[in-house]
């Protein structure tokens, strides 16, 4: 699973980053990026639940 952070719709809220911090994180402008190449085994569901949290839609997933 890979998980990426739009940018274009990223508004930095944080949600993903406080729910997973082990696979999301900030850039030096505020906006969430995704860490790894693919989302570890023991942080699937949590990377599925930060999209869903997410307010503008912007992490997507691919399998």
């Amino acid at each position: 699973m890979k998980a990426k952070v739009l940018d274009n719709l990223c508004i930095g809220c944080g949600a993903c980053a406080s729910l997973v911090p082990e696979e999301f994180d900030f850039n030096d402008d505020g906006y969430a990026y995704a860490l790894n190449e693919q989302v570890k085994e023991e942080n699937k569901e949590l990377v599925e639940e930060a999209k869903g949290n997410c307010p503008t839609g912007a992490i997507t997933v691919e399998e």
